[in-house]
C-alpha cells in the first residue's frame, strides 16, 4: 500500500514511519508537515492509504479532506481523543491516538490489509458496464437476498470497505468501494455528494445552503445528507438549466 504520511511535527513523522518499516506491505511514499504539501502530494502520487494528523498549523486533517478530489483511505493518528465521533463520519478506517502503540497499530494494518485483499477479490468479478435506472442489481447480505431496481436506491453510503445501500425500509451491506459503484452509475442522476455518500437526485426533494459553502439535500424520505463545499459547486452545474 502507498502511504503517505502527513503531520506537523516531524519527530512523530519519523516515529511513525519506523513503526511502518515492520510492514512489507506498507510504502512510504512521502512525509508532508502540513496540509498544503498533503494536497499537492495526494492529488499527485494518489497513494492507497494516508495516515493523517487533525490539529495542524492554519488547515486542520478534516478540511484536507474537505480539498481533495482523490480521496485515498485514511487513519487519523491525533493527540487528542476529541475528534473520535467526527472522523468516524468522514469515514475514516481508524483513529489512533498519539504515542502510537505498535500493538494497535499492527492490528489496525492487518485487518485493512485482510479487507483489501477481500475487496478487489470481489471488485475483479464485477463489470464496468454503466448502469441504468431501470437495471436491476442483485444484493446479499448474509443470508437476506434483493433484486431491485436501481431508481428505488436512494442513496449509498461509504461504511469502511463496505457499502450500504438505501431503499424502501432496507440498509444492507455489500464490500464494495463507493468509488467503484460511482464507475459504474451515471453521473447525471447519482451524484456523489461527499467522501460517504452518492445520492440518487430523482429523490432529493429540497436543497439548502449549508456550512462553509455547501448544501444540504433533503431526500422526499425526510432523509438529510450533506454536499461538501467541493461538490457544491459541480451539484449546481448538474442541475442548473
Amino acid at each position: 500500500m502507498k502511504t503517505i504520511i502527513v503531520d506537523d511535527e516531524r519527530l512523530a513523522r519519523k516515529e511513525l514511519i519506523s513503526l511502518l518499516a515492520s510492514f512489507d506491505f506498507v510504502e512510504v511514499i512521502k512525509e508532508c508537515a502540513n496540509a498544503y504539501e498533503a494536497k499537492e502530494a495526494i492529488e499527485q502520487l494518489k497513494p492507497d492509504l494516508v495516515f493523517l494528523d487533525i490539529q495542524m498549523p492554519e488547515k486542520t486533517g478534516f478540511e484536507l479532506l474537505e480539498e481533495l478530489d482523490y480521496v485515498p483511505q485514511v487513519i487519523f493518528v491525533t493527540a487528542y481523543d476529541e475528534f473520535a465521533i467526527k472522523a468516524f463520519e468522514v469515514n475514516a478506517l481508524d483513529y489512533i491516538l498519539k504515542p502510537v502503540d505498535s500493538q494497535r497499530l499492527e492490528k489496525t494494518l492487518l485487518k485493512l490489509k485482510e479487507e483489501n485483499s477481500e475487496l478487489n477479490r470481489e471488485e475483479s468479478k464485477i463489470s464496468n458496464e454503466k448502469l441504468t435506472l431501470e437495471d436491476q442489481i442483485f444484493i446479499k447480505d448474509g443470508d437476506k437476498c434483493w433484486f431491485v431496481t436501481l431508481k428505488d436506491v436512494r442513496y449509498f453510503e461509504s461504511v469502511g470497505n463496505y457499502i450500504k445501500i438505501h431503499f424502501e425500509d432496507n440498509k444492507p451491506l455489500i464490500l464494495r468501494s463507493l468509488n467503484k459503484i460511482e464507475e459504474r452509475l451515471e453521473d447525471k442522476i447519482f451524484f456523489r455528494t461527499n467522501r460517504k455518500n452518492i445520492v440518487n437526485v430523482k429523490w432529493v426533494s429540497k436543497v439548502d445552503n449549508w456550512f462553509s459553502g455547501g448544501l444540504k439535500l433533503t431526500l422526499k424520505t425526510g432523509e438529510e445528507i450533506e454536499v461538501s463545499r467541493r461538490q457544491a459547486q459541480k451539484f449546481k452545474e448538474l442541475m442548473s438549466l
